[in-house]
């Protein structure tokens, strides 16, 4: 017996320029993600990693590294915007406005800008979205523009 999945995901013809999506659940960071990813990638700047060197700078106690709030907020969209994705294709206008500390919650947003077909590629298109990154009270710590090819709803086999 073949099992077929439930068809889930938007594709090209059901983005409209103008929609807005609340990406939900929020995710909070621990200390451990932090210094997990820092370290993995990487990234020993000390703001990351080490309490005490971070407790003398201006922020008084680690910062989460922003590659991991970028990751996670793109995460967030995976849902609404690019489950049937056939590949990211960019993003730019990346702005990094407040900090994000071990303990915060953060939620992301997003709203369609552009959507057209491809000129190269038929039957897929190109979705553009800005998306918020904000925390629990509120406060915007990231925005970005991103752009996801994607395919039309032809030929998906349904469940």
């Amino acid at each position: 017996m073949v099992r077929a999945w439930p068809v889930r995901g938007r594709f090209l013809e059901d983005f409209v320029v103008g929609d807005h999506y609340e990406h939900w659940p929020g995710r909070t960071v621990t200390e451990a993600d932090n210094i997990q990813f820092s370290l993995l990638t990487m990234n020993r700047h000390p703001l990351h990693c080490d309490a005490n060197f971070a407790a003398a700078s201006e922020f008084g106690k680690p910062l989460v590294n922003s590659g991991l709030t970028i990751a996670i907020v793109l995460g967030m969209t995976v849902d609404d915007v690019s489950l049937n994705a056939i590949a990211n294709l960019g993003w730019k206008d990346v702005v990094l406005s407040a900090p994000v500390f071990p303990g915060d919650t953060i939620y992301a947003r997003s709203d369609v800008t552009g959507v057209r077909h491809s000129r190269s590629r038929p039957g897929q298109g190109i979705v553009t979205t800005r998306t918020e990154g904000f925390k629990q009270c509120g406060t915007v710590f990231m925005t970005f523009h991103r752009s996801c090819l994607v395919p039309q709803r032809v030929d998906v086999p349904t469940a």
